[in-house]
């Protein structure tokens, strides 16, 4: 049962260039909460020769081409749950402004923490009807598989909208000795891994993508309270049926 085609759909993007995907997955969450699930349905790309900006702004054109055919095509659906649509703008702020736009607007965070729900939130409400990227992450609250644009920061992003994170991406790592560094640094074993770095020691190009899951799309969309609401048979933590 797969957790993402991540590792998977770098190894095509580097031989195929570009590669789309709708796919379910699988997640272990100990999270009881109204964003998440255990099983959704995910929108995956990835892109040869691309850096996060690249495949940000592709990100950027999907969101406004999903949410312009729901405004031109659901009419009657936006008027019966009475929602407020906009063709969203596009925000770009570096991992190093958010922190210092967040703690200025009184919410409390430190370099090198995550974003928490309430960060996610507040930056929704500054920068309203738009998708909010957040980019330029530190390498240490990164996976192993994003690009180290240096010792302190990475080439990976979230992408906020409607109050909460939708999607991650970034820059991949295509070298295979930084990527042995990388798995290292996260206590993971490079030799659990050899099928996926081996794949890199034949002239890999950088490249980058993002994934998004389709049931938080649909949550923010509709305005809804609770992601199980945006799935016909949701499956979390207490329900394996129907």
């Amino acid at each position: 049962m797969a957790q993402s085609p991540q590792l998977y759909k770098q190894l095509c993007a580097i031989s195929w260039g570009k590669v789309f995907s709708t796919s379910p997955v699988w997640r272990a969450e100990k999270h009881n909460t109204p964003r998440h699930l255990n099983e959704v349905r995910q929108m995956d790309i990835e892109v040869a020769f691309a850096d996060q900006f690249a495949v940000m702004k592709y990100q950027e054109e999907v969101m406004k081409h999903i949410i312009e055919n729901v405004i031109e095509k659901c009419k009657e659906e936006i008027k019966l749950l009475n929602l407020d649509l906009k063709i969203p703008k596009a925000k770009y702020i570096s991992y190093d402004e958010t922190i210092e736009l967040l703690n200025k607007n009184g919410v409390k965070i430190k370099y090198g923490e995550d974003l928490e729900p309430e960060c996610e939130k507040k930056l929704c409400e500054l920068f309203k009807h738009s998708l909010v990227f957040v980019h330029s992450w530190p390498t240490s609250i990164k996976p192993f598989y994003i690009w180290p644009i240096d010792k302190k920061v990475s080439g990976g992003f979230d992408m906020l909208y409607g109050g909460m994170e939708l999607s991650s991406g970034g820059q991949r790592v295509h070298v295979p000795e930084i990527l042995i560094e990388n798995l290292k640094k996260k206590s993971l074993n490079p030799k659990d891994f050899k099928w996926y770095v081996d794949a890199f020691r034949f002239g890999a190009p950088m490249h980058a993508g993002w994934s998004i899951g389709l049931e938080r799309i649909t949550m923010v969309v509709c305005n809804l309270d609770n992601i199980r609401e945006a799935c016909l048979f949701p499956r979390d933590r207490d329900r394996l049926s129907p």
